[in-house]
């Protein structure tokens, strides 16, 4: 059998895990754990023992052997700013991720498993494009508000490998060309790659940019400070109130895009103004990209879940397709993308950075 890579993308309540050759995937499995179960755990590293059980539940019910294992790859959580490539797990990171220091988010078990997994077999492990990657300008990062730092935190890894395949179908590699690639799930990153690099981007868990079915995106800040201060919220519940209870479900009662359109198709006025909202915020935001990569840039990229919806992809294109083509390729290809970097750590063609 042909050289392996498992591959560990851990969700909120699940676990993907897949085991790839050179060309192939080889085995994929969704690992399911219960939501009441995690909930135990206030700390997501927490989780690792009840996962783990899960996953080698998967593991076993394979016939592979594990000398054919030879590198582990690990989704990448948010860390201090990185720029883009694959990074081996080193203590000090596992350290960044145990203790949550940076955010206590689902995918600190990626570096935590992989890295547990790499020790069993005795391969390397490591993780590539986190969601911190950072090719910020320091004028980017100015806020107006100097106790305010503009961050990078981005959909790294499905962005840039969807954008690395849209180089390679105009015959030239990532590096050489730019574009403005907008992921659109839960949350809507949208980016402006310059030769590969995350230059600028609204930041789509708490910062700026479109409001998305659960996030709130940017609002008005006299508005906000109000409701801050209204007396209403505790800190956490504002933040969760932003991060999780707005957007298209604050208005419609549904996060589910597919179920927003039904409710558009059944003479729904609300669902379609709001829908129509949404995608008005997302195109301003790919113009105020554009002019980061002052106009030029080959294409604008629409990905994520959210693009398999032809109403949105048709109403968003209205507004910018004057600008450049607009390319769209639906669904997320983060397990693939990460089998893509351990395939290139083997080859030889990147080297592992030390964190």
């Amino acid at each position: 059998m042909p050289a392996l890579m498992l591959i560990i993308n851990p969700g909120s309540t699940s676990t993907k895990t897949a085991l790839f050759d050179e060309n192939n995937k080889v085995a994929e499995e969704v690992v399911r754990h219960e939501p009441a179960e995690l909930g135990k755990f206030d700390n997501v590293a927490d989780q690792f023992d009840y996962r783990m059980e899960a996953i080698d539940r998967w593991l076993e019910s394979l016939n592979f052997e594990a000398a054919d294992i030879k590198v582990v790859v690990g989704r990448g959580a948010p860390l201090k700013p990185l720029e883009g490539g694959s990074y081996e797990i080193t203590p000090q990171l596992l350290d960044d991720v145990k203790t949550a220091r940076y955010s206590n988010h689902a995918s600190n078990l990626g570096s935590i498993v992989a890295h547990h997994l790499g020790q069993r077999y005795g391969v390397p492990s490591l993780i590539t494009d986190p969601i911190t990657v950072d090719n910020f300008t320091e004028v980017a990062r100015i806020s107006g508000v100097p106790e305010i730092v503009r961050k990078c935190r981005v959909h790294a890894l499905n962005i840039k490998e969807v954008c690395r395949r849209e180089a390679a179908r105009l015959g030239k590699r990532l590096d050489e060309v730019s574009f403005v690639a907008v992921h659109m799930g839960g949350g809507v990153s949208v980016a402006a790659l310059r030769k590969g690099k995350v230059v600028d981007v609204n930041d789509a868990l708490l910062g700026m940019g479109p409001f998305s079915p659960d996030r709130a995106g940017a609002v008005p800040i006299g508005g906000l400070v109000k409701l801050c201060y209204s007396g209403k919220f505790s800190e956490k519940e504002m933040v969760d109130k932003l991060s999780k209870n707005s957007g298209l479900v604050a208005y419609l009662g549904k996060a589910d895009l597919r179920e927003v359109e039904k409710m558009i198709g059944a003479g729904d006025e609300k669902a379609l103004l709001h829908f129509n909202a949404m995608a008005y915020q997302i195109a301003k935001e790919i113009g105020t990209m554009a002019t980061v990569l002052s106009g030029e840039f080959e294409a604008i990229v629409l990905t994520g879940g959210m693009a398999h919806s032809e109403r949105l992809v048709r109403e968003i294109s209205g507004h910018v397709s004057f600008m450049k083509r607009v390319a769209v390729v639906p669904g997320e290809f983060e397990m693939e993308a990460l089998a893509a970097a351990g395939m290139r750590f083997l080859s030889g063609e990147d080297k592992l950075i030390q964190y």
